[in-house]
């Protein structure tokens, strides 16, 4: 009865246990062509600034740099893009900018691994794309 019990509590643990799913790389965004679809770069805009995140975290300054340059990417595709919905037609260009801008700013405070700035950035960045959200 023992080792029953002792089996089951084992297998039971091995079973709960589970590894989170790996993060998918994002497909590179083309130089000259076709911005993406507003929703699809809101998306994409929130994955990085995650990544950002884990980066800042475990002290990865390299893929904080990284995806910091990845965000300062979309932001200039954002203001491109085609779908844009309505409550942002008249400020994304501004709006993009300024993540741009703040995506420039952590970038730099990675460089130097500097960890007030790079807290202000991100929180900023995290903001930012909060406010871009996708509902109208």
């Amino acid at each position: 009865m023992r080792r029953a019990l002792v089996v089951s509590m084992f297998l039971f643990g091995a079973l709960s246990c589970q590894l989170p799913p790996e993060q998918m790389p994002l497909k590179p965004l083309p130089d000259d062509g076709i911005p993406e679809g507003y929703t699809d770069l809101v998306k994409r805009a929130r994955l990085q600034a995650g990544s950002a995140n884990v980066a800042f975290y475990e002290n990865k300054w390299a893929d904080l740099r990284d995806a910091a340059q990845g965000l300062e990417k979309t932001a200039v595709f954002l203001a491109k893009s085609s779908t844009i919905p309505a409550r942002h037609k008249d400020t994304l260009a501004v709006e993009s900018g300024d993540l741009g801008k703040e995506a420039v700013r952590l970038k730099e405070a990675a460089a130097a691994e500097d960890v007030k700035k790079a807290t202000e950035a991100m929180q900023k960045i995290q903001l930012m794309v909060r406010q871009l959200g996708i509902q109208d």
